[in-house]
């Protein structure tokens, strides 16, 4: 299974969204929480690409994006390949 990141806060909906559905598929994430996090921020903005929003999720090194790219990636039926490395060079938010 590729390693999975998710940059959060604490109080952010969308972000409890995501880790619950990586939980529901049994997948072990870091979560670095931006707040809490020195320099967590600067490091989630540069590594996605300018944005600043949270959630920012990574499956290995490639962004997914944000809670509603995870669910959409999952609906799609895109999830599952994407975090067991299959295709994964494939499968992006765009395709989504």
């Amino acid at each position: 299974m590729q390693p999975v990141t998710i940059y959060t806060t604490a109080w952010c909906p969308y972000c409890s969204a995501a880790k619950s559905l990586l939980k529901e598929k049994g997948v072990t994430f870091q979560e670095i929480d931006v707040e809490k996090t020195q320099g967590g921020r600067a490091a989630m903005v540069q590594r996605a690409g300018g944005r600043t929003s949270v959630p920012q999720i990574f499956v290995g090194e490639r962004h997914v994006g944000g809670c509603d790219d995870l669910y959409a990636l999952d609906r799609a039926g895109k999830l599952d390949p994407l975090l067991n490395g299959a295709g994964s060079a494939a499968v992006g938010v765009a395709d989504a």
